[in-house]
């Protein structure tokens, strides 16, 4: 009895409007450092499929950075922690957790040796400190001159050491050290400075603000060299990053641009638009060796095209909300997610590429998510049942109005049934064909063919709802008792099986046509409430997803025995299972992430 985790298909950064995203890289330029909720994701720029997720926050956070060195990773949170943590091996263990600020940390920065840090943001009338990695203690010195929050700081990469920092006082200073000594503030922005970063050479640092506006200044002393445009953006820059030669700059705007400049010239050198829509908007960017990348408010990474600026090479989608529910094509291929923000993602089983389905969709929470021959079925809680065409990933405009919210769709023979919190309806054709109304909160349904179709409802009244569907009416055939509200209900493949699950932390099988209870041992190894299940195409194994992170394989030939994957999404709930194959399970979670795992017994 073992399992493994095989893959992980990684959630894309949490943005936020007007907030900068501050990204990282690993010195080899191979790998891309960047946080979603309480997570770090470390993410390969060559293969985006391949990624690593660091969960040990307890909040959430706000960036990370690579040490020069590449051995340690510095992450910092929303109550102005840090954590320093081993990247060479899978467990990456903690080195040291410092508290350096009182309050939320924007920025960091390593030393060139990788043995100072210095973090910024907003502290408790504090905005930065400069400690020693391994031991914590105060790099002497003061780093004074802003009155309000810092935004953004770098460190000089060559001696003579420097530090730039950016704030929101509108304002850039410059430091000398260690020990470091306020040298002098730069006021050529008119508003919040967001970003700050050195040169790999060393000889010059350029700053970028919310006014629009980027300046070049002399690494050394601080001096202004020059303004790139005139202004360089229409609106705010969020992030700039320079070419490893040290002669270009790449720079990101709420303008829904970025733009490559020539640092001796001063000249624009290629415009790339990203897009009119505000989810356009670009909130960060960095230049790792021949790779130009951007960060959208959609969340989407862009892979940018200096030889053909009007398209990035790739984009990499995804989710950076929660995901809500998971199905999987019935050529097993294609597997989509719907997420808390309305959006679905289709993505390909065998490699993990995706794209997100294009369209007007339902705009809120998705709740419901069936597949029925090919064509894809989506509810949301704007009351309406939608269709996507899978061939061409958008929504075909098809909307069924449902009378009240719908919690879970499945789909039958030749139409789709969906549980509303006031009735079960069935649709077909794209019209609804019979409805029954309920007088308790419909929870969840599944549908089988035995004798006729059966349906299968679970209730927050405690019971699951059995009834036949013949001559398009729905007629309740028996009740089925659980301890508390059933959350999912599923058919098993053969048709001979009903497994469901509930608030009460267990999970319950039941034979047909009978619906007696097939597991005499009760299968309640949960923690907390069980969300979902699904079995195997050869009906032999049942995974539940819970809302305790784990995962559990429970067995029909062994029912006695169970595999349980703790930890499966580390702190956020699954919210979405379904069996690849008899031996390969995929699992969607509140953290926006998809893991594929292997299960033997």
């Amino acid at each position: 009895m073992s399992y493994n985790n095989v893959s992980i298909w990684a959630s894309l950064p949490r943005t936020q409007r007007g907030q900068p995203i501050v990204l990282g890289v690993d010195p080899k330029g191979k790998k891309l450092l960047y946080a979603h909720s309480n997570s770090v994701i470390i993410r390969d720029i060559e293969d985006s499929a391949i990624a690593d997720v660091y969960t040990e926050h307890s909040i959430q956070v706000n960036l990370a950075k690579y040490a020069p060195s590449g051995f340690y990773i510095c992450s910092a949170d929303q109550h102005g922690k840090v954590r320093i943590w081993d990247t060479i091996n899978p467990e990456h263990i903690l080195k040291a957790e410092y508290q350096p600020l009182g309050g939320p940390v924007r920025d960091l920065c390593w030393s060139p040796d990788s043995q100072r840090i210095c973090v910024v943001g907003e502290g408790r009338g504090k905005f930065a400190h400069v400690f020693m990695m391994d031991t914590g203690a105060s790099v002497k010195g003061e780093l004074s001159g802003h009155t309000k929050a810092i935004n953004s700081v770098d460190w000089k990469p060559t001696r003579p050491f420097r530090l730039a920092t950016g704030s929101e006082d509108s304002k850039s200073a410059f430091f000398e050290g260690p020990p470091f000594s306020f040298k002098c503030t730069k006021g050529d922005h008119s508003k919040f400075v967001q970003s700050v970063r050195y040169s790999p050479n060393g000889e010059r640092f350029a700053s970028g603000g919310f006014d629009g506006k980027i300046f070049v200044y002399n690494g050394t002393s601080g001096d202004l060299e020059k303004e790139l445009g005139g202004p360089a953006h229409k609106g705010g820059v969020y992030a700039v990053s320079w070419s490893p030669d040290s002669k270009q700059l790449l720079s990101a705007s709420g303008d829904k641009t970025c733009k490559v400049w020539d640092i001796d010239s001063g000249d624009l050198v290629t415009e790339f638009p990203m897009g009119n829509e505000l989810e356009d908007q670009q909130m960060s960017c960095i230049w790792v060796g021949n790779y130009l990348l951007s960060v959208s408010l959609s969340g989407f990474i862009n892979y940018l095209d200096l030889d053909n600026p009007s398209k990035p090479k790739k984009i990499i989608k995804g989710h950076n909300k929660p995901i809500t529910r998971l199905a999987l094509s019935s050529d097993k291929n294609s597997l989509y997610t719907a997420g808390i923000d309305g959006t679905v993602t289709v993505w390909d089983v065998a490699t993990g590429d995706n794209d997100r389905i294009s369209g007007k969709g339902h705009g809120n929470s998705i709740s419901g998510l069936a597949i029925l021959g090919d064509c894809v079925y989506t509810a949301g809680i704007d009351d309406s049942i939608k269709a996507i065409d899978p061939v061409e990933k958008v929504y075909t405009g098809t909307s069924i109005s449902l009378g009240s919210q719908p919690k879970m769709i499945a789909a039958l023979d030749d139409g789709i049934v969906a549980v509303t919190t006031k009735e079960i309806c069935v649709i077909q054709e794209d019209r609804k064909v019979c409805s029954l109304d309920i007088a308790w909160d419909g929870l969840c349904v599944s549908a089988c063919n035995v004798d006729g179709q059966e349906v299968a409802v679970g209730g927050g009244d405690n019971l699951i709802h059995i009834y036949t569907f013949t001559s398009n009416t729905l007629t309740e055939k028996k009740t089925l008792q659980h301890l508390g509200p059933v959350t999912d209900v599923k058919y098993s493949p053969d048709n001979k099986y009903l497994v469901a699950c509930d608030t009460n932390r267990k999970v319950v099988v039941y034979t047909l046509p009978s619906y007696e209870k097939f597991n005499k041992i009760e299968w309640g190894f949960h923690n907390a409430r069980v969300n979902c299940v699904a079995w195997s195409p050869d009906s032999g194994m049942v995974a539940s997803g819970a809302l305790d992170t784990m995962i559990i394989i429970w067995s029909m030939k062994q029912p006695n025995k169970h595999i349980i994957i703790k930890n499966a999404h580390p702190q956020a709930q699954v919210t979405g299972i379904s069996w690849l194959d008899n031996e390969r399970v995929v699992s969607s979670g509140h953290d926006g992430i998809v893991k594929t795992w292997t299960v033997n017994f």
